[in-house]
């Protein structure tokens, strides 16, 4: 990978904040269009218009790329920018990464030659988002349970990424953590790790020992049924992306306290967030030869 590039950020949160930040420390030529209302001194140039985005190496779009209605995602601009503008003013062939592409987004990149590289789904972002995510959880919790976390009655359901980081965490400050996953073989990690197991399909009777609920599965596994089995004051935090795996409708109805925390990364760590994004752009890099 070339030393000094020509990069431009466009849209997003705090995290395309610091991950330009962390571009210019790098050396890298930044600039930045749509992240005027961040509240912080930007580096590298900040753009009012796309003029000049088809002459960048490498644009970064944000984590999600599409915000409601078919606009960008960009929640820290003064205004908004359907998607479509914005990827008009790129070039065929030019290197564009983005975050969580649909496949609606995708074919739209695609009538205007552009491919878009998902750095989301990339492994080793993957990985390494499920840090901030578990420590975003362990934040929550400690905000709101009335009982310490040590000795606390915790499920964890799912053992992918986010869940061992967070069962890991929980059962370090002394909580008495239970995994519930489909796959034998993740109720053996699970076990060999230290923690109780339970099977996600069998949890009928067993759910009103806890005193908190982690989900990390993106499907429904929380109806009314199980919500209505969890003892009063048991928390529920549901970690998985849309569609999430709580019926929260459900859980109000039932006076169940649960808590759908998207996007942890972002709003818990959005300096080392931006890190993880612009070491996943830099292996995409090195891979495409640039």
């Amino acid at each position: 990978m070339r030393n000094q590039l020509n990069i431009w950020v466009v849209g997003g949160d705090m995290r395309q904040v610091k991950l330009a930040e962390a571009l210019a420390d790098d050396g890298h030529g930044v600039h930045t269009f749509a992240l005027e209302q961040s509240g912080e001194e930007l580096p590298g140039r900040q753009e009012n218009g796309l003029d000049g985005v088809a002459l960048a190496d490498c644009v970064v779009l944000p984590l999600p790329v599409e915000g409601e209605g078919g606009l960008l995602n960009a929640p820290l601009s003064h205004r908004p920018h359907p998607l479509p503008e914005v990827l008009d003013a790129l070039q065929p062939g030019q290197i564009v990464c983005a975050g969580r592409v649909t496949d609606g987004v995708r074919a739209l990149a695609e009538e205007r030659g552009l491919t878009i590289h998902d750095y989301f789904a990339r492994e080793e972002l993957a990985v390494a988002n499920a840090v901030p995510t578990a420590e975003g959880a362990l934040q929550i919790a400690m905000e709101e349970l009335p009982v310490t976390l040590h000795g606390a009655r915790v499920l964890v359901l799912g053992y992918g990424r986010v869940g061992r980081a967070t069962a890991g965490r929980f059962a370090a400050l002394g909580a008495r953590v239970s995994v519930a996953a489909r796959k034998y073989a993740d109720l053996a990690w699970a076990e060999a790790a230290g923690h109780g197991v339970e099977h996600i399909g069998e949890l009928s009777g067993w759910l009103c020992g806890y005193d908190l609920l982690v989900n990390t599965v993106p499907a429904r596994v929380l109806g009314e049924k199980e919500l209505a089995e969890l003892r009063k004051g048991c928390l529920v935090i549901d970690l998985a992306s849309r569609p999430g795996g709580v019926d929260f409708e459900a859980a109000a109805q039932l006076g169940v306290k649960a808590i759908w925390a998207l996007s942890l990364p972002g709003k818990v760590a959005p300096v080392t967030s931006g890190r993880y994004i612009r070491d996943t752009i830099y292996n995409i890099l090195r891979e495409l030869g640039v």
